[in-house]
């Protein structure tokens, strides 16, 4: 649902809302930001030293992570990585280019640097700014950074595609990827280039979506149950209605980027539908929204949503409720309704329009149902990857570097705003249950893949797929005249 603007009553358009959320979401995302230049080695926080407190690489060997997974051997993921705390680049410096914006964060993504300079002898130069504009114009004129951070792998894969970025299975071992990765995460960054397939980039850390929030304590009090079948779904809300309450908290408003919510919907139910290879020719564009497996994707929201029954407000509330705003009736002593599904950014509204809300207490989440159990338990995940855009093997370190759960260590231990992609994550590093609980989904998940809007091009993810849905929910189109506008955004691509 794509990077956010914090102000909901200013429309978002032009940012992708399936993708990146800013866990500070008070912190509006400007189009352009602060060009100075960072040392990640400056401005340390006193809390940094402690979070780092008993991270102890050895010269050849990863940080403990998992209790169960033991030190990794830095030379099984890259030679370079090995040199590198072996300090044979020491004095090199390596420039990334991000898009943090709000303080907190950028504190944070300095930390997961302080060890690896410390021992390396390597200085990372973090520079702000990595807007869709930004980049462009600084791979254009030849100036951009060794490394790019991209929210969204479809801006990635257009570089890719010119063979401005670098193939990642030159120099990291494909072994080590695959024992510390889903697949999903590696399918997601293996993109087209002049010369075939290549590894564009890798996640460092990614956001939760397949999340069910609801009103913990009432919920409790209520006798109601987590479901974890479609069927336990579907009784969980026909109890509610029975009650006399409203199952579900839903909208959809978010000025010029209005529909993006319902845009997360379609694709949870999707990977919960079909099969990932559908999942994925659907977000290429070979498999249209006219199609049969789409349509029954609509239908299933459709069975929902269009039911006043089981929306709070009505159907007609839907196009009207800001996406912020659509869980606050949950967060009331006597909730209003009981069930909003959104990524794990939304807990920053729950906190802005309910202030003292507590998680665990007042509200908590579930993993969203499978529906068709032949295809397993899927998550649906945004997240930052990072590219490289130049070829040295201090640069190769640092990507080498972002595959362990180490690099991320220190954010998850300081909390908030990050959740490790990694296998050998160490579960009992996060400071709340909730992180950890949303860790442990996306860690046990049977496939993952990324927002499929935010994969999709920009005239069809947060173009005629935003505009189609909307037209389709506020009622001012059928759902196939719906889908026809929708698949109509795909003959606007450029080739």
């Amino acid at each position: 649902s794509g990077t956010m603007a914090a102000d909901t009553s200013t429309a978002m358009s032009g940012a992708t809302m399936s993708g990146t959320m800013a866990a500070d979401t008070s912190t509006a995302m400007s189009a352009t930001t602060s060009s100075m230049t960072t040392t990640a080695t400056s401005g340390a926080m006193m809390a940094t030293d402690t979070a780092m407190a008993g991270m102890t690489a050895g010269a050849t060997t990863a940080a403990g992570a998992g209790a169960a997974s033991g030190p990794v051997d830095y030379s099984k993921i890259g030679k370079e990585l090995a040199d590198a705390f072996a300090g044979k680049y020491k004095g090199t410096k390596v420039s990334v280019l991000h898009g943090l914006t709000a303080v907190d964060e950028q504190n944070k993504f300095t930390a997961t640097f302080k060890d690896f300079q410390a021992k390396t002898g390597i200085t990372i130069n973090l520079v702000p700014g990595s807007t869709t504009e930004s980049i462009n114009v600084k791979v254009t004129s030849g100036t951009v950074e060794d490394i790019v951070n991209f929210p969204q792998p479809g801006v990635m894969a257009s570089y890719a595609k010119s063979g401005k970025v670098i193939d990642l299975n030159k120099f990291i071992d494909p072994a080590w990827l695959k024992q510390n990765y889903n697949q999903g995460f590696i399918d997601t960054n293996t993109v087209d280039s002049p010369s075939g397939k290549i590894l564009g980039g890798v996640f460092e850390r990614i956001n939760f979506k397949s999340a069910v929030w609801y009103p913990k304590k009432a919920f409790d009090a209520a006798g109601y149950k987590i479901p974890t079948t479609w069927a336990e779904q579907q009784a969980l809300m026909d109890q509610i209605v029975k009650d006399g309450d409203t199952p579900w908290c839903i909208g959809i408003e978010s000025g010029g980027a209005t529909g993006w919510p319902a845009t997360d919907w379609i694709e949870e139910i999707m990977l919960r539908t079909t099969s990932l290879d559908n999942y994925d020719k659907w977000v290429k564009g070979t498999l249209p929204f006219t199609s049969p497996e789409v349509k029954h994707a609509f239908q299933l929201m459709t069975d929902i949503w269009f039911n006043d029954k089981y929306v709070y407000g009505g159907r007609k509330a839907i196009p009207t409720t800001n996406f912020g705003d659509a869980p606050t009736p949950m967060l009331q002593d006597q909730p209003k309704c009981w069930l909003h599904k959104q990524g794990n950014f939304i807990t920053t509204f729950f906190e802005k329009n309910k202030p003292g809300v507590k998680a665990g207490v007042d509200y908590d989440f579930y993993y969203l149902p499978p529906i068709d159990p032949q295809y397993g338990k899927p998550v649906e995940y945004a997240g930052d990857l990072f590219s490289a855009f130049n070829d040295r093997p201090e640069v190769r370190a640092v990507m080498e570097y972002f595959t362990t759960y180490e690099a991320i260590q220190p954010w998850i231990k300081l909390g908030g705003g990050a959740l490790s992609p990694h296998k050998n994550a160490n579960l009992a590093d996060y400071t709340t249950d909730l992180d950890r609980k949303m860790a442990q989904t996306i860690l046990t998940a049977s496939s993952v893949r990324f927002d499929g809007s935010d994969l999709m091009p920009a005239e069809v993810g947060s173009g005629s797929f935003w505009k189609g849905v909307t037209d389709y929910v506020s009622g001012s189109a059928n759902l196939d005249q719906a889908l026809s506008t929708i698949q109509g955004g795909w003959a606007n691509v450029k080739k």
